[in-house]
């Protein structure tokens, strides 16, 4: 079973950690992963959907839309749609605004052989996005790419900032981590650091145009301190296939 593979016990799967086991567990009692996401559900009155399996979404539907129509998430098994399911759990606003999104630019569109920028990037959040709070020096470098900066010289600034990780394929790639994974950071500026008040705030703030026009910041994960044993060493941070220079 895939979800044998995950290692709860690294840093970015903190927050994740609890609903996951509890997924895990309903998986090793037998359940299908749309049945054990369910059981899951139980537990999570904001949850606003249900899982199905993949066979009932149906034939020229967009899964966008059904979920839209249906409140029905088709989920196949493994990691992916294993950690899908728990985005659902854990932001259960944030999934929705989303969707909501997706199916707004599908009424707009239609179903386009290419999605077009506003589809592209929610797409592209949901997937691979990660929330940072974090001071404005910490911010501006990232987004200088400006990586002595942000790793070695403000180091200890790292303890004042809070990175939640929230796309789901980048959340399957890190099961197996190497140095090259990195995530679209999306800066927030809620009151507190829970994951509610993150959701909330998150789901507020989405903006399928504004997405479009690419408000990310990208972030090698293995690089945060405390989040890789490797990056204690400032030579980690040298290698610019990884760390790669601001294009000029």
């Amino acid at each position: 079973m895939e979800v044998e593979l995950i290692d709860w016990s690294a840093p970015w799967l903190g927050p994740w950690r609890a609903i996951g086991e509890v997924v895990r567990q309903q998986l090793a009692s037998g359940k299908a992963q749309p049945q054990a996401l369910n059981q899951a559900a139980l537990a999570q009155p904001d949850c606003p959907v249900r899982f199905v399996a993949q066979q009932e979404l149906p034939g020229g539907v967009a899964y966008e839309q059904h979920i839209f129509d249906t409140v029905c998430v088709p989920t196949r098994e493994g990691l992916h749609d294993f950690f899908n399911g728990l985005a659902w759990l854990l932001f259960p606003l944030t999934k929705q605004r989303l969707n909501r999104l997706h199916v707004a630019q599908i009424a707009r569109t239609g179903i386009q052989p290419v999605r077009g920028p506003a589809r592209d990037a929610l797409t592209l959040f949901d997937e691979n996005a990660a929330f940072l709070q974090a001071p404005d020096a910490l911010w501006d470098a990232l987004a200088a790419k400006d990586w002595q900066t942000l790793f070695v010289d403000q180091r200890a600034l790292w303890q004042q900032a809070h990175l939640l990780l929230f796309g789901h394929a980048l959340l399957e790639k890190l099961v197996a981590p190497r140095k090259g994974i990195t995530a679209h950071v999306y800066r927030v500026q809620p009151g507190g650091n829970s994951i509610a008040e993150i959701d909330a705030w998150v789901a507020g703030d989405l903006q399928a145009q504004r997405l479009a026009a690419k408000p990310f910041a990208h972030l090698p994960v293995l690089g945060v301190p405390g989040w890789w044993t490797g990056n204690e060493a400032p030579d980690f941070y040298v290698d610019t296939s990884v760390f790669r220079p601001p294009r000029s």
